[in-house]
This record gives C-alpha cells, sequence and structure tokens, in this order.
C-alpha cells in the first residue's frame, strides 16, 4: 500500500505595502525552484486586478499568476488564484471565485462572505499542496493590515494554513525603507513575526555597497538576516500585475520613421498588457494618451479593454475624444478596439440588466455592431486566424476572450475566424470582430493577438507600408517574441545573482 504524499512545504512572500515587487520575487523564486527540478506553483488567495488571464478550461485569474506559473513551467489553474476582485467603481468589485463570475459586491458585503471564501481557498491550496512539492505563496498589500486583520483572506490566514515560512519584501526606491521594515514588524503579532524568516530589500539604484551600513542597521534592529538587496532592472518586459508607468509613457516622442501608436487611457482599463509585444518592437513607438491632445501624430490609435465599458465611454465623450477620433480616422489614420474598445467603437451598448448600472448609450459608430450586455460571461481561449484586410490572410492568431457583452455585426466585414479544435471544449467556429471596407477600422473581442509574432509583423508591415517605409522581416518579429519568453530567466538569474537562495532553499526543505 502507498503512503500518502506529504503535503508540499512553503513559503511566502508578503511585502510591506503594495508595489514593492512581491509578484515578481515569486516568479523569480518558482523559476529558481523549478530549474532545481523541483514541482513548484504559485498561490495567490485573493488579487485585485483588471489584468487577467483564461485558463484552458475557461476559467479567469489574475495574470500575475499566469506569469508565475510559467515561471514554474506548468499550465496556470483557478486553484492558483482562487478569488480574483475585478473593480468595477471605487465602492464595488465583480468577485471571481475559482475562475468564475461569483457576484457584484461591495466591500461591506465581501467581508460578510468571508467564511465561505475561506473554505474555496482552503481547498484550492490543499489541491495545490497534494500535487507540488513546494508552493510559493504571494500576499496582497501590506503584511501588517491592522485594521483589516478580522477580515483577511490573503496574508495571514494563508501563512497558517500552509504552516509556511515567511519572507517580508521592502521597496527601498520610495524612500522609508527602514520604517517599511521595521514599522512592519513591529505591527505583527508575536506568532506571526515568529514565521519571518528573513527581509529583501527590493529595486535598489545605486552603488550597493552604499548600503551595506543600512543592511547592518537592519539586521540590528530586526535580528533577521537581509536576504538580498535586489537592484532595480531596467527594461524587464514581464506582465505587470495592475500598474505601468503611464506618466513616463506619455512623453514618448513619436518619430516619423516608426509606427507610432497611442493607446487611449481609461479610467477602468483592463488588460493594458495585450500591447506589452508591440511595444518591444524597435520600429514601433507606443504612447498611452489620457487627452485626445496626446492622440496627435499618432499612426495607430487604439481603444483597449474595460471593466466598465458604458461609464469609460462617458468618460470619453466628455473628455472630448470622439471629435479627436473622428479627426484621426478621417486623415486615414488607423483605429482599433479590443473587448470594451470594440464595443465602444460601434453603434450601441446597452445594458438592460444593470450589470454596468444599466441603461443604453451610443457608440462611436465607427462600425456597424451593437452590443448588449449580459450575463453569464464569456472567458475561453481563442484559436482564429486573420481576415484584415491587407494583413497576411490565414495568418494564426491565439489568444483569450473576457468580457460580457454579445455583440452583433451588421453590414460589417469580420476580422477573425475562429477555429474550433476538438481538443478545445466550448469552442465554437465562426467569425469575429469587425472591419471597415478598407481595414483601418476594426474591433475584436481577442485579448492577447499582438503576442503573436506572425500577425504582428503583417499588421506592422501594413501600417509602415501606408507611410511609405519598407517592410521588416517576420524574423525580427519572433526575436521579439523569444527575447520576451527569455526575460522570465533574465529575472531569475539578477535574482539569484543577489538574493541568498540557499536560505530560501532551506526554509523549503529542498535539497
Amino acid at each position: 500500500m502507498t503512503a500518502p504524499r506529504t503535503p508540499g512545504k512553503a513559503i511566502a512572500i508578503l511585502g510591506t505595502g503594495s508595489d514593492v515587487g512581491k509578484t515578481l520575487i515569486v516568479a523569480g523564486i518558482c523559476r529558481l525552484l523549478s530549474r532545481r527540478g523541483v514541482r513548484v506553483a504559485p498561490f495567490k488567495a485573493q488579487n485585485m486586478a483588471l489584468n487577467s488571464f483564461v485558463t484552458l478550461d475557461g476559467g479567469e485569474i489574475g495574470r500575475a499568476q499566469a506569469l508565475q506559473a510559467q515561471a514554474c513551467g506548468i499550465e496556470p489553474t483557478v486553484d492558483m488564484n482562487p478569488i480574483l476582485l475585478k473593480p468595477e467603481s471605487d465602492s464595488r468589485s465583480q468577485v471571481v471565485v475559482r475562475g468564475q463570475v461569483y457576484e457584484a459586491l461591495d466591500a461591506l458585503a465581501y467581508f460578510n462572505r468571508k467564511e465561505t471564501l475561506l473554505k474555496i481557498v482552503r481547498d484550492c491550496y490543499a489541491r495545490l499542496a497534494d500535487e507540488y512539492e513546494c508552493i510559493v505563496v504571494e500576499g496582497a498589500g501590506s503584511a501588517a493590515e491592522i485594521n483589516l486583520r478580522d477580515r483577511d483572506l490573503v496574508n495571514w490566514p494563508v501563512v497558517e494554513l500552509a504552516d509556511a515560512s515567511v519572507v517580508l519584501v521592502a521597496d527601498i526606491d520610495r524612500g522609508g525603507v527602514f520604517a517599511q521594515i521595521i514599522g512592519t514588524l513591529d505591527l505583527l503579532e508575536p506568532h506571526e513575526r515568529a514565521r519571518v524568516c528573513g527581509v529583501i530589500v527590493n529595486k535598489f539604484r545605486g552603488d550597493r555597497r552604499l548600503f551595506e551600513d543600512g543592511v547592518r542597521m537592519l539586521e540590528a534592529r530586526t535580528g533577521l538576516p537581509v536576504l538580498g538587496v535586489i537592484p532595480y532592472l531596467r527594461d524587464l518586459r514581464l506582465d505587470q500585475e495592475d500598474s505601468l508607468d503611464f506618466a513616463r509613457s506619455r512623453v514618448v516622442q513619436f518619430k516619423s520613421d516608426l509606427t507610432n501608436v497611442a493607446v487611449v487611457l481609461l479610467p477602468r482599463m483592463s488588460n493594458f498588457t495585450d500591447f506589452n509585444a508591440l511595444a518591444a518592437e524597435k520600429d514601433v513607438v507606443l504612447r498611452f494618451a489620457a487627452s485626445p491632445e496626446d492622440l496627435q501624430g499618432a499612426d495607430v490609435v487604439m481603444l483597449p479593454g474595460s471593466k466598465n465599458t458604458l461609464a469609460d465611454l462617458d468618460y470619453l465623450v466628455k473628455a472630448g475624444f470622439s471629435i479627436a477620433l473622428t479627426s484621426h480616422v478621417n486623415r486615414g489614420g488607423e483605429l482599433v478596439g479590443i473587448c470594451g474598445g470594440y464595443q465602444m467603437l460601434g453603434q450601441e451598448i446597452s445594458d438592460p440588466k444593470g450589470l454596468e448600472g444599466g441603461g443604453t448609450a451610443t457608440g462611436f459608430a465607427f462600425l456597424d455592431v451593437k452590443t448588449e450586455l449580459d450575463a453569464p460571461k464569456i472567458c475561453r481561449q481563442v484559436h482564429a486566424t486573420s481576415l484584415l484586410h491587407g494583413v497576411e490572410q490565414q495568418v494564426p492568431v491565439r489568444g483569450y476572450e473576457i468580457h460580457m457583452g454579445r455583440t452583433s455585426r451588421g453590414a460589417v466585414r469580420a476580422c477573425f475566424h475562429i477555429e474550433a479544435p476538438e481538443s478545445w471544449a466550448g469552442q465554437v467556429a465562426g467569425d469575429e470582430g469587425a472591419s471597415s471596407e478598407n481595414g483601418f477600422v476594426w474591433g475584436t473581442s481577442i485579448h492577447g493577438l499582438f503576442d503573436q509574432a506572425g500577425f504582428r509583423r503583417s499588421w506592422l508591415n501594413r501600417a509602415r507600408s501606408r507611410k511609405g517605409l519598407p517592410p521588416i522581416s517576420p524574423h525580427e518579429s519572433e526575436l521579439v517574441t523569444t527575447q520576451l519568453g527569455a526575460e522570465l530567466d533574465r529575472w531569475a538569474d539578477h535574482l539569484q545573482q543577489h538574493l541568498n537562495m540557499e536560505l530560501v532553499y532551506t526554509a523549503l526543505a529542498v535539497p
């Protein structure tokens, strides 16, 4: 009789606050463990983000956990991120549980579901721990949110559940790193403090030798080892969870010999990772546009996805984007809408069931399509081929759909043809998206289509042709995709150089 396997050991990466780098620290540690031959998986009980990913079985999880699963060399599953909160307003979020829409709740109603949700978190973690040797847990926000301690679902309850050692991550780039670390530790309960086995000082800039006295002070004051001082790694192109340096990207200068792309900033923008591969192309300048004036000089304007399409459409109209977009199209510029942005390009968006507050809004009317918001939410991975005029026909596209809207086409051509491989359960073949006759105004519900090197290069060469620029070899875009794929290893190598991984391996009992 085979003895039951011991559940996987765990280490938890908690932070002194939000955006200190927990997601990438987890991804890097996962990669290093995987390269060591360890069967490892990531886990984040509750994630709040508008960047999401669709698993093979049609479940929606945070994009960060998909990246971490990639670092582990495994397929993402909903167990890795049992709860995903997608803010619809300042006080209300769509709650996704085990990949499916649970309910839209305000904070108080959500906290009242704690016991139900905590059981789901326990079950998801138990399945992962039974399957993998090691689990790397990511916390959320600060490890010392003392006013939320009785409602916590993601930090200390998971640490206790996993019987995990804790590494505390602080961000020196934002200043006050001593107060971050010492203050956080001081606010922990004694039994929580006892689990902390070390500290990471992240995003360091400058000469590391100048912080040696800082390390000594931290170790003397806390009694904990500083496991590493991680230098800020420039130009790291890994999908981010919920933040971008939008302010810096707004001042990027467009150039006459490149393809200039402006992505309109929406208050509730989702899945901005759709544009990461485009931004990595050497013949592209990508700018995030917060005002109509930011569109000036753009060859292509893109309307991205939105968590509240009606509210964001209203914002764009009031901000004066209608006139700017019409002027752009009349000049022969290209206009692209993805997901919610696609819906905005149509004639009308209606919400008869009040999923986004109710009502009907007139779209920008660039495409003869109408959208009705409806449940259930559509979440699926997609195989398709391009039908866009002037783009290589039948070039393959892979991506995923995440939307509540059902969009119907009128007298307008489709952009893509969705295939239905037998292995893809629930996939329905048929035409998707909509395009103007010349193909310069088009929209689609497919996220991630620019991640495909063949489609990306063929589409970019079409834009270059309109400017009288010569085409670029598809090999160059394939190289970009390869380089992006290697970024996880570049980050892991960087982490290994500056982090005492031996202490991490000891905490996980990894030989």
